[in-house]
């Protein structure tokens, strides 16, 4: 799964990452990964806090632009291209925002499409929490109210 979202990421990355002149080429791969470390992370908080009802939410109605999880994600990407990569806080933002908003409307498209089963929102779910538990029957419960 995380191996499809790493792919989703490079995917739409060209104009905020391949084709941005602050991002060195020998920069590419890596700042795709922190990309897609980010959205792992900020999902993975949202469930470890207890926010499955929201995040189950946030899949089965788009409108992921104002929503404050791609704010999240955004600001964490921009902050590790900042400290990781020394880019400025003004181009790191913009690099963000570029991408992040778009990956996770692609996101959405696949959680909704069903056809890559490790993006099927359960599926999704149960291996951020290390497949410690089942989200499935959750999920289905939710998506059902």
């Amino acid at each position: 799964m995380f191996e499809k979202l790493f792919l989703l990421v490079k995917d739409n990355a060209g104009t905020a990452v391949i084709n941005n002149p602050v991002i060195p080429a020998q920069h590419h791969e890596a700042v795709i990964n922190e990309a897609s470390s980010s959205i792992i992370e900020v999902l993975k908080g949202q469930l470890e806090s207890g926010k499955v009802k929201e995040l189950i939410k946030y899949f089965q109605f788009s409108g992921s632009y104002n929503n404050s999880l791609v704010s999240s994600i955004t600001n964490r990407f921009a902050n590790k291209l900042n400290t990781f990569y020394s880019i400025d806080p003004a181009n790191a933002l913009a690099t963000a925002k570029a991408l992040i908003p778009t990956v996770m409307n692609e996101l959405i498209k696949e959680t909704k499409s069903g056809e890559a089963k490790e993006f099927a929102l359960g599926t999704l779910l149960t291996k951020l929490n290390g497949n410690r538990t089942d989200l499935n029957p959750l999920v289905n419960n939710l998506m059902v109210a």
